[in-house]
């Protein structure tokens, strides 16, 4: 039970980032903008990784214990809520220290 958590739990760390840490829109499309995702398609992203996210730990709780249990509203806001948490990291990179190192630059 506990490697299922720490896969979970790695799978949700590495997908609430992606967004924010690449310039690809899904990993495999260039942007239409001259190559630079905007802010709103990076929300995108994130908004479905986040639903990804929670078909693969709704696979998960079906294949090791065989039944899914029905969560209310609360479940998910506090799930939305985690997966921000875990995405703040690259969003301080890509909005805050990307942005002074190449203010420094100039």
């Amino acid at each position: 039970m506990s490697s299922s958590i720490l896969l979970l739990l790695g799978f949700l760390i590495i997908f609430a980032n992606i967004p924010w840490l690449s310039e690809r829109f899904f990993i495999i499309f260039t942007p239409p903008f001259g190559g630079k995702k905007r802010t709103w398609m990076r929300l995108l992203e994130w908004l479905v990784y986040a639903c990804l996210a929670v078909l693969f730990a709704w696979g998960l709780e079906q294949k090791s214990i065989g039944t899914v249990h029905s969560q209310d509203w609360e479940f998910y806001t506090i799930f939305l809520s985690l997966f921000a948490v875990f995405a703040f990291p690259s969003f301080i990179y890509r909005h805050l220290i990307v942005h002074l190192l190449s203010r420094k630059s100039l």
